[in-house]
């Protein structure tokens, strides 16, 4: 479990967040939509990585299992008790339908012994604002209308976000103008596999470890980006949908052709099976070849995400590029959005590393706007694995 900053004298309009779409279990204590007083994950990776990729069956049951701990844990962390919180927040979709369950049945049965209110919030709109929990506590709040890329194992999407004017009254509350509710036009979208989850298929097949982003990252700082070229993917149809299956296969095919690969993947196979998964552990049973191969194909992911991004950023005349995910974390791609920025004018913003993969602050925050509007759950809410956000 990982926790952040707690606070003695915790304000009013704390939030509860309980978010459990995929493998994590996580809680966090948000005050006034842009303080985090406590952020608690709890993570399957060491369970789910022996099968190279989250077992729906295991997650849920290790969501029955953690739940409650982590609950009172970001309770304790943030100095509060629970029925000190003003609401209580919790992710309905998208995700895994037997962990949202376990989020969704948690939640309403502690709203309901506290007496608060439950506001249900889209998973994906918790990534957006996990970009402006940080940026508005830091001052430096996007301006909109903004190009939002969600980036993660389970989702590549792009979306247009606006932000109601400021001023607005709700339920008897002045919304200020970084407390107005967001509203979101479907871009695009990857028809296949996810931008992680190539990753992670690529990282199987080359034996390096799961997750696959973070090696892969790491090993592709060795390698040069330009050995093999991948051929750019064509989209009929809408220009800002992805599909990142025709890389994977090229991987594939490529390693068919230089078959004397497949002795240092055996190897690194049986130093993941050691417990040596960290780059510095792997390096060593990576050929040339095959730090060329990771760097290539980490180029051809993030030049994708990146040109498609900013096209749209630009046809939409956005203020702002926000990007986040897990995927988000990943330095080149951080590192190629900036240049991008710098070149355009447009800014970017990103969330912590932290942040960037799945959490409950970020679930917390995206109620916030909610709660102000008077929005409430009723008790018949229901987990929707397919919910979208627009």
């Amino acid at each position: 479990m990982s926790e952040s900053r707690q606070s003695q004298n915790p304000p009013q309009d704390l939030i509860l967040g309980i978010e459990s779409s995929c493998d994590e279990t996580a809680a966090a204590v948000v005050a006034g939509g842009k303080t985090i007083l406590s952020s608690v994950v709890a993570s399957q990776i060491d369970i789910h990585r022996k099968y190279g990729g989250v077992v729906p069956e295991l997650a849920s049951r290790e969501h029955l299992r953690r739940i409650v701990p982590v609950v009172r844990e970001a309770a304790s962390q943030a100095g509060i008790a629970l029925r000190d919180v003003s609401a209580v927040a919790v992710t309905r979709g998208p995700g895994l339908v037997g962990s949202l369950i376990v989020g969704v049945t948690y939640g309403k049965a502690l709203a309901m012994s506290l007496g608060k209110p439950l506001i249900p919030v889209n998973h994906l709109e918790g990534h957006v604002h996990a970009v402006l929990l940080e940026a508005q506590a830091a001052g430096r709040a996007p301006q909109f209308p903004a190009v939002c890329l969600i980036v993660s194992g389970g989702h590549t999407i792009l979306y247009r976000v606006i932000r109601e004017a400021a001023g607005e009254h709700c339920n008897g509350n002045t919304i200020r103008g970084d407390s107005a509710p967001l509203h979101y036009g479907r871009i695009g979208g990857t028809r296949d596999d996810a931008a992680g989850e190539a990753y992670d298929k690529v990282a199987k097949m080359l034996a390096l470890g799961y997750p696959g982003g973070p090696i892969i990252d790491q090993l592709a700082a060795f390698g040069d980006p330009d050995a093999v070229r991948f051929a750019t993917t064509k989209i009929r149809g809408n220009a800002y949908d992805f599909s990142f299956s025709g890389i994977k296969t090229a991987v594939f095919y490529l390693l068919r052709k230089h078959p004397e690969l497949q002795g240092e993947i055996n190897d690194r196979g049986a130093a993941l099976a050691r417990g040596e998964r960290s780059a510095q552990a792997l390096k060593p049973l990576c050929s040339k070849t095959t730090l060329d191969l990771v760097a290539s194909f980490q180029r051809a992911v993030v030049d994708d995400l990146l040109r498609r991004t900013m096209a749209a950023a630009e046809e939409f005349k956005a203020e702002s590029v926000l990007v986040s995910g897990g995927v988000a974390a990943n330095r080149a791609l951080r590192t190629e959005f900036e240049k991008a920025a710098a070149k355009t004018g447009i800014s970017v913003y990103f969330p912590s590393r932290a942040l960037s993969t799945d959490n409950a602050a970020m679930i917390a925050a995206a109620a916030y706007p909610r709660f102000l509007a008077g929005e409430a759950a009723e008790v018949t809410l229901n987990a929707e694995p397919n919910l979208p956000l627009a």
